[in-house]
């Protein structure tokens, strides 16, 4: 049997801001863009990557959340404790150039970790942890 990933979610509370950053920041591409029942969904992609999406979601997707629980989840969100997401590159330093210089908001600088990769760490727009992790050695990225 083949499992594979096709698709993930990170929540954002501004889609053109998201769009921005994902696009232009990290180089993904849009791959869709559209309204369901009064929310947006938008999916960003990694053209190396065809067959893995990243649905850029509203922080509450359910219509029928409390407002109350709707609240609470803006506040995880703000604090970066919703998701996140770890992306893997041949070169994490010109990552971080790139991102750094798009504005993004630095958590790490790019360093060496003992489990065999080199990473750096970034905050988006809505909050949510992007790590970017380069194998050193013929290790395999971090999978935590």
């Amino acid at each position: 049997m083949d499992i594979r990933l096709s698709q993930c979610f990170i929540a954002v509370d501004d889609h053109d801001r998201a769009i921005a950053f994902y696009r232009d920041a990290l180089g993904l591409e849009v791959r869709d863009d559209v309204g369901f029942e009064g929310m947006r969904r938008v999916t960003v992609g990694s053209p190396s990557q065809p067959d893995v999406d990243i649905v850029l979601e509203p922080p509450v997707a359910d219509p029928n959340v409390s407002p109350a629980d709707r609240r609470t989840t803006a506040k995880l969100m703000a604090k970066g404790l919703l998701r996140g997401v770890i992306f893997t590159t041949d070169d994490c330093d010109a990552a971080f150039e790139r991102i750094g210089a798009a504005g993004g908001e630095v958590l790490q600088e790019p360093m060496d970790q003992p489990y065999g990769v080199r990473g750096c760490a970034f905050r988006a727009p809505a909050g949510n942890l992007l790590r970017f992790t380069q194998p050193l050695g013929g290790h395999r990225p971090d999978r935590t």
